[in-house]
């Protein structure tokens, strides 16, 4: 099978996280007899610092004309003086709305190999696996007006939340059908004791379910949702929400994990197309080091694999790949604890390879 993959790089561990997923596809590629042709572009400060542009034209193009895209991460301490339009965060929203990412998945499953690096309790963590679905093109963070004016007399500031009622039918029905994939349940979240959005919201939640008598539905408020997380994260399955809810929740949980470094995370439109990138930002300060764990990009590489290219036994060979060589205690040196080995960026890749590749010679 012939698929197009753009690469989008961006800053700090960006370049050397985005090389490891693609080293990767490339061996997948090889075991099972596939043609991934990739191409590049800019995104972020790396955009900024090439084109003046966050997010220039050639790589909303290259989007565009790709099966999925690959991304690192963006922004770091170099640009933070920059007005917001120049803002590397600014072409990471932008190519969301864009290609209409509304969809983002973020899967935290806690692997037995894993288990003890988590600060919660073994017998709290162990087990865990649950989908985050988050809504990811409206919200808080693209409403307008947003802006600082005076208000009364006092320098003050205007952020505007807005949905529109087919954005949360969407996402919920997205949900709902993820739900029916796993094990039927969906915990939807809201701020609906406060917010006339949130109301909506449940509103819709209610009505949608529905047409999924198979799924059970449970609503729960976000300060609840979040205290939840952490003291039974294993009471979810999958749990949806609007899009600054759901930055803060999936953040939080991927600390149940014991590290940010190992989470995916999926950006779908209606189709098959997507977006794939790590969780954790662009960690500059490990940046050309080879120090930065690669596995959150490398499952991010397996979700590309499993939704955008319906390619599911590739995806289950990333995956066990990654469980093989954690069960054989390679850790990167966020995971690392004296009792395994310490490895680097590109050995903990060489490793995964090795287990994708054992196969073809076996």
């Amino acid at each position: 099978m012939d698929k197009t993959i753009t690469l989008l790089a961006g800053d700090g561990i960006g370049p050397e996280i985005v090389k490891a997923g693609k080293e990767v596809l490339e061996a997948i590629a090889n075991r099972f007899g596939h043609q991934f042709t990739f191409q590049e572009a800019h995104i972020g400060g790396a955009a900024l610092d090439a084109t003046g542009e966050p997010l220039p034209e050639e790589t909303i193009e290259r989007c565009k004309n790709a099966d999925a895209c690959l991304l690192g991460a963006v922004g770091g301490p170099k640009w933070d003086g920059n007005p917001p339009h120049l803002r590397p965060e600014k072409g990471l929203l932008a190519i969301r709305q864009i290609l209409n990412l509304y969809a983002n998945l973020r899967p935290v499953q806690v692997l037995d190999a894993l288990v003890d690096e988590s600060t919660l309790k073994k017998n709290v963590i162990q087990g865990v696996d649950v989908l985050i679905v988050r809504e990811l093109t409206g919200g808080i963070y693209f409403g307008t007006p947003r802006e600082r004016r005076q208000i009364d007399g006092e320098e003050g500031v205007i952020d505007t939340l807005v949905y529109k009622k087919e954005e949360i039918e969407r996402i919920l029905h997205r949900a709902f059908q993820f739900a029916q994939l796993r094990g039927r349940h969906v915990t939807s979240v809201d701020k609906a004791n406060v917010l006339e959005s949130s109301r909506m919201w449940r509103e819709c939640a209610t009505e949608i379910a529905q047409q999924y008598p198979d799924v059970t539905l449970e609503h729960m408020l976000v300060d609840n949702a979040a205290m939840q997380l952490i003291r039974n994260p294993k009471q979810f399955d999958v749990l949806v929400t609007e899009n600054l809810f759901g930055d803060i929740l999936s953040d939080e949980a991927s600390m149940i994990t014991g590290s940010l470094g190992m989470l995916p995370s999926a950006s779908l439109n209606s189709t098959s197309f997507g977006l794939y990138e790590p969780v954790h930002g662009s960690a500059p300060e490990l940046a050309g080091l080879n120090e930065a764990n690669p596995l959150a990009t490398i499952s991010s590489t397996a979700m590309l694999l499993r939704y955008s290219f319906k390619m599911s036994e590739e995806a289950d060979c990333v995956e066990q790949a990654i469980r093989t060589v954690l069960n054989k205690g390679y850790r990167t040196a966020d995971l690392a604890h004296n009792q395994a080995t310490t490895c680097s960026t590109s050995e903990m890749t060489a490793a995964v390879i090795n287990e994708i590749n054992v196969a073809i010679h076996s």
